[in-house]
């Protein structure tokens, strides 16, 4: 029998509409956490018009009775994470006694900010497009075995000797490559050791309640950050994120074993964007991009850059149904494409003259694509709202019956708004919901 588990994460290169996903969801499983990247994650939520917008922590704690767990695969920055948790305060969320954060998870510090931002900005180097918020440092020190865990963030004297060793190694580095002004290390210390206490009542084992909720029968999500093209790995390297986005980070950044993964559900939208830099074979170059950016609201949640836009890419998505195991797909953004005539849709590629529907490795054979497009007839007519497929202008559906055919994902959701409540739930995905209820 499968486990009542379920991974959601973005299929793109992230900014699908995941949070509302997860929020719409959420109300059906036990527990919600969030297993990769930090605070430049940002996951935007509208509960009957009034809007959250969440950067760590995970959209379960929106929901009365849902735990909302920070798993041992994030990057964590105590100050960050406790304005959050103020303004959600502020909101009327009760997170005490629902959110968690994971013993495990690595601290950012302001060393980390320091660096990244040098290092982006430095002349001769190349532009990631980071959001300069330490996420890459913090990863770097992980997997150099020189970070410190949030375990010892609550220990002052480790912490104590963990800042002085570290900043005086990374004000020596910031300085000689970059000319950066040194960073105070008592001041960081008193600032860090006062913000371990307020992050302490949050602090458990959180791979260990993970697996009791699963033993005990009870539902979990996987939250997933970024997106899949985003992932360390899989993704369009190096214009990637320092984590593990696709599916396989669920069992790493939380504890919880593989075969504990019921199913995985890839978020898409109706179109394709991204933000900051990187290859990008179907950014559109002419005014469409203006229309979807305009009407789909395309403005970076943590960042507020406008967002690049170009047009579905099927063996991306192929590719990303690959690589995670993909069973189930949700389409967002469906309403934005409303008032197009004609839908051009990439369904391969051609590189030095060659056709191809598999996505390259290289950076140099994904900028040296040719998008070979068909056109889909677009429906000019209303979709916001609609919540029974049925109901659908018949090109909008064909649009639909289009993706699941080629990509070979069902789709089991479509989102007609960004509201809560418009969003159509098919039939057969129904019945998979059902299963992992609580």
């Amino acid at each position: 029998m499968r486990a009542k588990t379920a991974v959601v994460l973005g299929a793109q290169w992230g900014d699908e509409g995941k949070g509302k996903i997860v929020d719409v969801l959420s109300g059906r499983f036990a527990a919600v956490a969030r297993y990769a990247g930090g605070h430049n994650a940002g996951h935007t939520v509208i509960i009957k018009g009034q809007k959250f917008v969440l950067q760590l922590i995970p959209c379960g704690v929106l929901r009365p009775g849902c735990k909302g767990i920070i798993g041992n695969g994030v990057v964590l920055d105590p100050v960050a994470f406790l304005k959050e948790v103020s303004k959600l305060r502020d909101l009327g969320v009760d997170v005490d006694g629902q959110l968690y954060v994971s013993n495990r998870a690595q601290v950012i510090l302001p060393y980390h900010r320091m660096i990244e931002l040098a290092a982006e900005s430095a002349p001769g180097r190349q532009k990631i497009g980071t959001t300069s918020r330490g996420i890459g440092p913090s990863y770097e020190d992980k997997m150099a075995r020189s970070g410190l865990r949030i375990v010892d963030l609550l220990n002052p004297k480790i912490l104590q000797t963990h800042i002085e060793n570290a900043c005086q190694e990374k004000n020596a580095i910031a300085h000689a490559l970059f000319g950066s002004a040194p960073i105070d290390s008592a001041k960081m210390f008193d600032e860090y050791a006062a913000a371990a206490e307020q992050v302490r009542p949050f602090v458990t084992d959180t791979g260990n309640l993970l697996n009791k909720v699963i033993a005990g029968g009870g539902s979990v999500m996987f939250e997933g950050a970024q997106g899949t093209m985003l992932d360390i790995d899989h993704g369009t390297y190096p214009f990637v994120t320092s984590s593990s986005a696709t599916a396989g980070g669920a069992a790493t950044g939380t504890g919880v074993g593989p075969t504990a993964i019921g199913t995985v559900i890839g978020v898409t939208k109706a179109y394709v964007t991204r933000v900051g830099e990187g290859p990008f074979p179907t950014e559109i170059h002419d005014s469409s991009a203006d229309i979807l950016r305009a009407r789909g609201n395309e403005y970076g949640a943590v960042t507020g850059r406008p967002r690049r836009c170009g047009w579905l890419d099927i063996p991306l998505l192929r590719y990303s149904n690959q690589v995670n195991g993909t069973e189930w797909l949700v389409v967002t953004k469906m309403d934005v494409m409303d008032e197009l005539a004609e839908i051009p849709v990439c369904i391969g590629y051609e590189i030095d003259g060659r056709f191809t529907d598999v996505v390259p490795a290289d950076v140099q054979g994904l900028e040296s694509i040719v998008p070979r497009y068909t056109t889909l007839p677009g429906w000019q007519q209303s979709t916001k709202g609609i919540t029974d497929f049925e109901h659908l202008p018949l090109a909008a559906q064909e649009y639909l019956r289009f993706q699941e055919r080629e990509s070979g994902a069902k789709i089991g959701m479509v989102s007609t708004g960004p509201d809560r409540d418009q969003t159509m739930i098919l039939p057969g995905f129904a019945d998979v919901l059902e299963t992992l209820s609580n």
